[in-house]
């Protein structure tokens, strides 16, 4: 019997090369490193087609179980070849299928076979193998999303030199169709279709109705153990019925369907929420896909006093093979689910430690960013269940530290505190608003685990809680800017002279530091009682003030200031006795003569007195006064 061969084949997606070869009693494929054979009978055969594919060409055979075979790596020339044998073995024609190259995004979808081809103009762009499909969803109205069960095995990390894989692709099905609805969310066809006839809906559904019908999403295979319907899932939000089977469950929403293997399950969590409600959560270490959004935990709530009565469809024979798995259950119904799930994915169940609030409560109430949790103390690990929950384990904790953000804005804020915790693998998580009652377990709990802890809580917080205002003023005198820097002086002013002349201090070191100073305090002080040109000899003068009081020794400058602002001081106890406020600009002309004012001033110093009282009438007199002081100031110089 003549056998023709054909060397550097690939069967199927594998990478594995191989021999083909065809006689008259069928084909068959054997590869060159596991030695495995496909064989393919002459009877079974009923098409072939020629394609052009990444591999150079692909024969496919279409067998009449409607499964098909594909074997790639063919050359062009080995075409007239194996038609010829096609034709003489099988009696089947070789029909050679175009394949587009207009890269278009938009066209048509066939469904042929097992496959999902993509037509542009009736040529295939590309093919989806419905049996690698692990989950369809409706992302949208119009949307329709296509996940697929990655090559490699759940809990493994793919190798570094393992191909890139497609996990994920969107259809866009805009517009609506004409076509009988299904009894259960489109998995099942109803049985009475005469009663959908005519109805609308939308393309987008349609078409993922008819993936999940093909891909076998919907009906899976293998016996259902047990179903548990509108169970309430936090993560992601919703209601579900949850169906077990021996190797993976199935949860079963209005929008999404998911099929999760056991395999998959890492961690599985018993934890109670409050007095009335209890969480059970399942860490995965494939995380399942809303859109864009990934889960990597189930979070589900059973309410405490909710009882449930179930019967296992399984022999007894098999329930033997499962550690403390029943046939028959009446009890809680957060048991028996998670007594199921430990027995069928082999995990053991991780529950509360010795850790307790001060409350006695078994978590605590926290912050991480904007989202509000509770946050568990496990014997291993640091939970914290949210809507996005986060898993820290004990032994990955570098550092924590303590801290308490705005301690110093009152006492509000001083009742809670935060814990950041630095990681060795590198991320930093800072759980925000516990409550400070809290602080002692939480300290201790770690103490006891042997974490590296930092404490950056302020000792003295509740004592500047309590109203310390002096300390108060003087942090708020020192952080302001120079025009804040007077005004927690003016009170003291009314009282004490000498604080009257750090007032002084302060304006000559303002006027000499900002050129618009002095004319503004001027202004507000002489209520119009100074020209413009007064006024600006009056800034030049404390100006040049200023500078040679930084010449001096400090006593200088207070008697200086006595005498600068002695006047300053009687008008602060009487705004309108600011007209003799002008004496010491002619001083400050000649800087050498300051001593002698300084002494000279003092003795006439109850002159101005009683002369500013019948100011108070008029302000000319104050005019009549001015030129008359500085002509008597010009003889004695």
């Amino acid at each position: 019997m003549a056998t023709t061969q054909f060397d550097k084949i690939y069967y199927g997606l594998s990478s594995e090369v191989g021999k083909f070869r065809v006689a008259a009693s069928g084909m068959a494929w054997k590869g060159e490193e596991n030695d495995t054979v496909t064989a393919i009978p002459s009877a079974e055969v009923k098409w072939a087609q020629w394609y052009r594919v990444a591999r150079n060409f692909q024969l496919r055979i279409g067998l009449k179980d409607r499964r098909r075979e594909t074997f790639d790596g063919f050359l062009r020339e080995d075409h007239d070849k194996l038609a010829g044998l096609l034709k003489q073995h099988f009696a089947v024609t070789l029909e050679v299928r175009d394949v587009t190259f207009k890269g278009w995004n938009w066209g048509v979808t066939d469904i042929q076979g097992q496959d999902l081809a993509f037509l542009v103009s009736n040529k295939t762009a590309f093919e989806l193998p419905l049996s690698q499909v692990a989950n369809s969803n409706i992302a949208g109205r119009t949307e329709v999303s296509l996940e697929f069960a990655p090559s490699t095995p759940p809990g493994k990390k793919p190798s570094r030199s393992a191909p890139d894989e497609m996990v994920e692709i969107r259809f866009y099905v805009p517009g609506t169709q004409a076509r009988a609805r299904g009894s259960d969310a489109g998995s099942q066809k109803s049985d009475d279709e005469g009663e959908g006839e005519g109805e609308e809906m939308s393309a987008a559904q349609a078409f993922h109705d008819a993936i999940k019908d093909k891909a076998d999403i919907g009906q899976v295979s293998g016996d259902l153990v047990l179903s548990f319907e509108e169970v309430l899932v936090l993560t992601p939000r919703g209601r579900y019925d949850v169906d077990m089977f021996l190797d993976f469950l199935r949860l079963r929403g209005k929008t999404y369907d998911y099929k999760i293997l056991y395999s998959s399950i890492a961690r599985l969590f018993l934890l109670p929420k409050d007095d009335q409600h209890v969480l059970f959560i399942l860490g995965l270490s494939t995380p399942i896909r809303q859109g864009q959004t990934r889960y990597s935990y189930l979070v589900m709530q059973f309410a405490r006093e909710e009882e449930t009565t179930a019967e296992l469809n399984m022999s007894e024979e098999d329930i033997e093979k499962y550690d403390r798995l029943k046939k028959n259950y009446e009890d809680p119904t957060f048991e028996v689910v998670s007594g199921v799930f430990r027995a069928l994915s082999k995990k053991k169940i991780i529950s509360l430690g010795s850790f307790k609030s001060r409350d006695g409560h078994p978590g605590i109430k926290a912050n991480l960013k904007a989202v509000q949790g509770d946050l568990f103390m496990l014997e291993k690990y640091i939970f914290f269940v949210s809507k996005q929950p986060t898993l820290i384990e004990i032994s990955d904790i570098h550092q924590c530290v303590f801290s308490r953000v705005g301690a110093s804005m009152g006492a509000t804020v001083a009742r809670t505190f935060d814990l950041k915790i630095v990681t060795k693998s590198g991320p930093e998580y800072t759980f925000t608003s516990i409550n400070k009652e809290e602080h002692e377990p939480v300290e201790a709990y770690l103490k006891d685990k042997k974490v590296k802890l930092k404490n950056e809580m302020v000792p003295d917080v509740d004592m500047m809680a309590a109203g310390g205002d002096s300390s108060d003023e003087e942090m708020q005198s020192v952080a302001s800017s120079g025009d804040e820097m007077p005004k927690p002086r003016l009170g003291g002013d009314d009282e004490d002279s000498e604080e009257g002349t750090d007032f002084s201090l302060y304006e000559d070191f303002q006027a000499s530091s900002t050129d618009e100073g002095s004319p503004s305090e001027s202004d507000s002080d002489s209520d119009g009682g100074v020209t413009a040109s007064d006024a600006k000899e009056e800034g030049e003068d404390q100006s040049s003030g200023s500078d040679a009081g930084d010449d001096e020794n400090k006593p200088k400058k207070k008697a200086k200031a006595k005498a600068a602002g002695s006047d300053a001081g009687d008008d602060e106890d009487k705004p309108k006795k600011t007209a003799p406020k002008p004496k010491p600009k002619p001083k400050v002309k000649k800087p050498d003569n300051d001593a002698m004012d300084v002494d000279e001033e003092p003795k006439p110093k109850p002159k101005p007195k009683p002369k500013p009282k019948p100011k108070v009438s008029g302000p000319k007199e104050g005019e009549e006064d001015e030129p008359a002081k500085k002509k008597a100031k010009v003889s004695s110089d």
